[in-house]
């Protein structure tokens, strides 16, 4: 992140706009916000510099890809010190199937939101990855029976 930046009205318009259609042109986006074109241009640009637009991605049906396997996984390490936390955590962040990680309260130290094909690998993640992982103690599974709700735009 570059800079803290102070965010507008119009700023909040721009980002809610760009979460609704990532691919929209600067001239069409400067319409629906009211704004010239070179305006919006440098706000957006004031946004993404300041890291407050992170990036841009298409938003995928992972059905359609073949990722029918949808789980949250509770991860309790065994002791939280500094080096099984951290190996932990930079593990966990090479795993594709691993979409989100929360550190969190409660009875889990992690709880992870994982993606896979099957079952099948599923369980090589868990017996190839998770459990070989240093300081990992338990590890609870519940799977996404359906999933009712899922919505990448920020209520900004």
């Amino acid at each position: 992140m570059a800079e803290k930046m102070e965010i507008e009205p119009g700023d909040r318009q721009i980002l809610d706009a760009l979460q609704h259609n990532g691919r929209i042109s600067n001239q069409e986006l400067a319409e629906s916000v009211a704004m010239s074109a070179s305006a919006c241009w440098r706000r957006v640009r004031a946004l993404e510099q300041a890291g407050v637009i992170e990036r841009y991605t298409a938003v995928i049906n992972p059905d359609a890809c073949g990722l029918g396997f949808h789980a949250m996984v509770h991860v309790v390490l065994s002791r939280h010190q500094a080096d099984h936390v951290e190996s932990f955590i930079a593990a966990v962040m090479t795993r594709p199937e691993v979409l989100d990680c929360f550190a969190t309260t409660g009875d889990a130290d992690y709880h992870l939101r994982v993606r896979c094909r099957d079952l099948g690998a599923y369980n090589e993640f868990l017996e190839k990855f998770l459990f070989a992982l240093k300081g990992v103690s338990t590890v609870k599974t519940n799977l996404i029976l359906r999933q009712l709700k899922h919505e990448t735009r920020l209520p900004v």
